[in-house]
């Protein structure tokens, strides 16, 4: 799924001759994916993030479009949302939504997607197994930005008790993570058939 060779990017070329074209259309696709999946989501009692369907998308665009145009999709994401339009999930927008519980993840998009693509790009047709463990590494580089921001959340506005960081574990991780796992085993089974079907 190397940058230069991929599926989507493939099938693109015939039509978009010229090569900052085909990569704004196919980041702007994969933004538009990402906010799409946001709309789909499931708020569970006293959790303060929602179950979306973000996170397949963003693993997708990762695998599919390369560490760089990966992230660079989800950055159209976020610069989407904060100008006012409502792709975040519950239709929120503009910089306030940056305030709230899921920040971190926002921004965990970023890097998911950039460390997907890393460690996929490398490999004309890589094996599921080899995408299946890309993206679990990418959704801990979700996880990461996400606790923390949440352990910060959970402290100033005094919802964690004594210690916000294993709390913030308890309700932006656990909950969440056999369902991520089931996402990225979907996703890159759908980015390899991509992948062979572009070969």
């Amino acid at each position: 799924m190397a940058e230069t060779n991929t599926p989507i990017a493939t099938s693109a070329q015939g039509t978009l001759a010229h090569p900052l074209a085909r990569t704004l259309a196919l980041t702007t696709l994969c933004a538009a994916l990402t906010a799409l999946g946001a709309q789909v989501a499931f708020r569970v009692p006293f959790m303060p993030v929602p179950v979306t369907l973000q996170v397949f998308f963003v693993l997708l665009s990762g695998a599919v479009l390369g560490s760089r145009r990966g992230a660079w999709s989800q950055l159209q994401y976020l610069a989407l949302g904060a100008a006012g339009l409502p792709v975040f999930s519950g239709g929120q927008s503009g910089l306030t939504a940056f305030a709230g519980p899921t920040t971190g993840y926002l921004l965990g998009f970023v890097a998911m997607a950039w460390v997907v693509g890393r460690l996929t790009e490398r490999a004309a047709r890589p094996s599921w197994l080899r995408a299946f463990v890309a993206m679990l590494a990418g959704i801990a580089a979700l996880y990461l930005p996400g606790t923390a921001w949440l352990s910060l959340w959970l402290h100033f506005t005094g919802m964690a008790g004594s210690d916000a960081l294993s709390r913030a574990f308890l309700l932006g991780v656990t909950p969440f993570f056999a369902v991520d796992l089931v996402k990225a085993a979907l996703a890159a089974g759908l980015a390899t058939r991509l992948c062979r079907r572009s070969a």
